[in-house]
């Protein structure tokens, strides 16, 4: 590999690219970030709202790989905690980062780079490999995210604010996720 290229996406989607174009794809994933941030419903009982940008951090990991994948979080996190409005709902600020909802946002890089290096070790893409890998990225981002809001709510209430809520919206996006993209591996076969 010439030193002008860079292995960016999982070897089963692309292979090589150019600099310019890697970073041009990490700028589209922040972008996908940013805009699932707003797709929110919050909860009247919680501080946790459900929000669409799991399932965009767990692409950055799938699509960039782990290194790109982390760092697409990571500038998006420098980019809210530095009063640019792109956490859930428009928020904004480093109080987010360290409030309830930071463990959250924290457990996003982490999860990028399991999921990147989870599906870059994949001989073969099957559903039931992708909804396992889809599966680690998820606990990744709320074991962090359990942990922070603790110190915000009440012990007896905890899983009640921060996680039961949100168990079915995790079984739904993980099956269309690893539906979409095995579907999206037999298409690009075919051609």
């Amino acid at each position: 590999m010439s030193k002008s290229t860079v292995k960016v996406l999982p070897r089963y989607l692309l292979a090589e690219m150019s600099l310019m174009r890697t970073l041009g794809y990490m700028l589209l994933f922040n972008l996908l970030l940013v805009a699932s941030s707003y797709i929110e419903m919050p909860l009247p009982f919680s501080p946790v709202p459900i929000t669409a940008q799991s399932i965009a951090v767990l692409a950055c990991g799938l699509f960039l790989g782990p290194v790109r994948g982390m760092a697409t979080v990571m500038a998006y996190l420098l980019e809210g905690g530095l009063g640019l409005p792109v956490f859930a709902g428009g928020a904004s600020g480093i109080v987010r980062i360290f409030g309830p909802t930071g463990g959250y946002l924290i457990g996003f890089v982490p999860a990028a780079g399991m999921v990147g290096y989870l599906s870059e070790q994949l001989r073969s893409i099957t559903y039931g490999k992708l909804t396992a890998v889809l599966l680690v990225g998820k606990i990744m981002i709320f074991v962090p995210g359990l942990i922070m809001l603790s110190l915000f709510v009440p012990k007896g209430s905890l899983l009640a604010m921060g996680l039961y809520p949100f168990i079915p919206g995790i079984i739904v996006k993980i099956a269309v996720t690893a539906t979409a993209l095995t579907g999206y591996k037999r298409i690009r076969q075919s051609l």
